[in-house]
């Protein structure tokens, strides 16, 4: 099926941007032209694309055919870079499911090595960002475990340390008994979201026992280690978010010589795999000196 490179940038666009007026601004046409476009393409598709609303969402169809849209932009701009063609388009942009974790410590570095591209971060769990990838919804991924999503290429990265983590004040409110599956059923956690597990994984670990405690839901990595250090209540921070906390006594560890190790894997299309080989390498490379190594 060919598609119409117009009519895939004014989707792409009203997704990126969330409504028609704004696509419109930024591919300087009006309104209408933009309404046109995308029923156009609703038409050669056989299907909506968007969930009119405030904002616009796309539909399950909108969203593959805008990451299509997106992988072409990628391959596009790798041909041009080996036939040193002029790239009047401007940079392309790169969709990434990645968890908010690694965002906070260590993909920034990532990004600032490359050039050439735009990021669009898809922020989830640790346990469902390569969900992302099977849905063909982000052109790589950063994934738990060495599990393969088919049709990619994986590197193993190494492991991002996690440490159980409260206040001291909150420490001995809830954990002067010791920490046991009483103390850790009634003490409250930190949760991400409802997908999140490192807690509940972690009280399996030590006690063996699957236990739900109490939880705060904080969607945020900043927020989870102000919220530890505010006595909310204990949760699992990376290693490198809260060791200046740890360091000056704001935090502590629940138990001595407890860390819970989660493996990471980057996993990026095949069929874009060398288009984003730049990418590819500055995440290895900067991996390698943030996560601890696989044994």
């Amino acid at each position: 099926m060919l598609l119409d490179p117009i009519h895939l940038s004014a989707l792409s666009s009203i997704l990126r941007h969330g409504s028609f007026d704004a696509a419109a601004a930024e591919l300087a046409v009006t309104p209408s032209a933009i309404s046109q476009r995308i029923k156009a393409l609703e038409d050669r598709v056989g299907a909506a694309l968007i969930n009119r609303g405030t904002p616009c969402t796309g539909t399950p169809a909108g969203l593959r055919i805008a990451q299509h849209a997106e992988d072409i932009g990628l391959l596009e701009s790798r041909l041009a870079q080996e036939l040193t063609l002029k790239q009047a388009t401007g940079p392309a942009r790169v969709r990434i499911a990645i968890p908010a974790d690694v965002l906070a410590t260590w993909f920034m570095d990532v990004m600032a090595l490359v050039d050439g591209l735009l990021f669009d971060l898809v922020l989830d769990d640790q346990d469902h960002s390569a969900e992302w990838l099977k849905r063909g919804e982000v052109s790589a991924a950063i994934t738990v475990g060495g599990q393969p999503v088919s049709g990619c290429d994986n590197f193993a990265l190494g492991k991002l340390r996690y440490i159980a983590t409260a206040s001291p004040d909150f420490i001995r409110q809830w954990f002067s008994p010791g920490v046991n599956e009483h103390t850790l059923a009634s003490a409250p956690c930190l949760t991400f979201n409802r997908k999140d597990n490192l807690q509940k994984s972690w009280i399996a670990a030590q006690t063996g026992r699957r236990i739900t405690p109490p939880s705060h839901y904080l969607p945020s990595s900043q927020g989870f280690v102000d919220a530890a250090i505010a006595g909310l209540g204990w949760g699992m921070n990376p290693i490198g978010l809260v060791r200046p906390a740890l360091e000056d006594g704001r935090l502590c560890p629940l138990k001595p010589n407890a860390p819970l190790d989660v493996p990471l894997t980057w996993q990026v299309g095949r069929v874009l795999a060398p288009a984003l080989a730049p990418l590819t390498a500055a995440v290895r490379k900067v991996s390698k000196d943030a996560l601890l190594p696989e044994q």
